[in-house]
């Protein structure tokens, strides 16, 4: 019941990042305070407003339609207007930067509580514009609630200058890869922080009874903790063979474990594995290496030609790499000092091909870029540790490929003499 209870929770959690999750609760919440302002008027509150505090109190019941008329139609405006400022912002970083900076702008939670703001204002004037009574004396009419539809179309007004605010903030391509960054380099500490890996500590997993996914969809998150728990009471170890982060097939191995388990074990594993068809950089530091790469490539095209861009984009790629050395390619998971669990990960040697492989393709023509590149490599290979020579064998092969890419289109021999001899 527990897992059930986890597994629904973790469902929930994915709605948040939804653009309509945040202004439909606003809207709900705002219709319940609609029907509490009219159970307050029905039991007579601005009466005794009106008697207390009659500078509270709207009396007037033609000022009170005017005023919400008004409003409903100004935040109609409003609202139109932010919708529509969101979808340039996102056909923007669309067409400029990387399609795959679309879900992180739309799972941006300030500008969907504004916009659920705005909902909330809208629904609560009108169900209060619909309550006044036509030929109602001045006790009948809702002054206090009118009260609050000023209320809320003052704090509208604010959210709105926020909004602009805001959104001239999130369309610049320096702001947009720093969050990127501050975003996938708080992941990568946590992981580092929390990494337990000792080489003997987990047998080779090689000849396992392998275990296949039913779905598929990108590994948004995976409950190790859980599975976990799992293995100690059933006495076995598992070995968690698809990488989070990466797009996982039907039938393709989703864990192997050193004993055969029964269906109702398997389906209780699998329940801990979270598939989405969107990614995310929160659950996946790798993404961040991705979208930042494609924005300096896309800065690169002759459509764009912004350089300036793609060695910012650098500069944020190296220090992102300088954390994942940092980290191991596998890590364990442990409950009273006995490793149940083994969580594999994009290794390093995977990793930084891809990346170097899309910059040199795109990129090595530039003589700046590829003159930041070799900075960004030889950054890395003086902060690797002498234990790891297979980091540093990795990163000596990426300069010779970065260096010999050069050599095939950059004409001018000062140029790629200047370059080979900072290699």
């Amino acid at each position: 019941m527990k897992d059930k209870m986890l597994f629904l929770l973790r469902k929930i959690y994915r709605l948040t990042d939804k653009i309509a999750f945040y202004p439909t609760l606003l809207a709900v919440l705002g219709l319940f305070f609609t029907y509490v302002l009219i159970y307050l008027e029905e039991n007579g509150i601005s009466k005794y407003l009106l008697d207390t505090f009659p500078s509270l109190v709207i009396n007037n019941t033609e000022t009170a339609r005017s005023l919400l008329t008004t409003f409903i139609a100004g935040l109609i405006s409003i609202m139109v207007f932010s919708f529509s400022m969101v979808m340039i912002l996102l056909n923007q970083a669309s067409s400029n930067f990387s399609p795959r900076l679309l879900p992180g702008l739309i799972s941006n939670r300030r500008h969907q509580v504004i916009l659920g703001l705005y909902i909330a204002s809208i629904l609560y004037c009108t169900f209060i514009l619909v309550y006044i009574e036509p030929n109602g004396d001045k006790y009948q009419l809702p002054g206090f609630a009118v009260l609050f539809a000023i209320v809320f179309m003052v704090i509208s007004l604010a959210a709105f200058i926020y909004f602009i605010h805001s959104i001239s903030q999130e369309i610049q391509i320096n702001n947009i890869m720093d969050k990127i960054f501050s975003i996938s380099k708080q992941r990568m500490l946590y992981l580092i922080e929390n990494e337990k890996y000792n080489e003997g500590d987990f047998p080779n997993a090689s000849n396992w009874k392998a275990y296949k996914s039913k779905q598929s969809g990108y590994l948004q998150n995976v409950s190790v903790e859980n599975i976990a728990k799992i293995a100690k009471d059933k006495e076995v170890k598992i070995d968690v063979a698809a990488v989070k982060g990466l797009f996982i097939s039907e039938k393709s191995t989703l864990f192997k474990c050193d004993k055969a388990l029964d269906a109702e074990v398997i389906d209780s594993i699998t329940e801990h594995f979270d598939f989405s068809k969107s990614e995310f950089v929160d659950d996946n530091y790798v993404l961040a290496l991705k979208q930042i790469t494609e924005v300096a490539v896309k800065a690169m095209s002759p459509g764009i030609n912004d350089p300036g861009t793609a060695l910012n984009a650098i500069d944020y790629l190296s220090q992102l790499f300088a954390l994942r050395i940092q980290k191991k390619d596998k890590s364990f998971i442990y409950i009273d000092d006995v490793a149940y669990v083994s969580m594999a990960t994009v290794n390093f040697k995977t990793l930084i091909f891809q990346v170097m492989a899309e910059l040199r393709t795109y990129c090595k023509h530039d003589v700046v870029i590829v003159e930041k590149l070799l900075i960004m490599l030889l950054h890395l290979k003086k902060i690797v540790d002498k234990e790891q020579v297979n980091y540093r064998n990795i990163i000596d092969e990426e300069i010779a490929n970065l260096i010999l890419d050069a050599e095939d289109v950059i004409t001018n021999e000062r140029d790629l003499n200047y370059i080979k001899s900072m290699a």
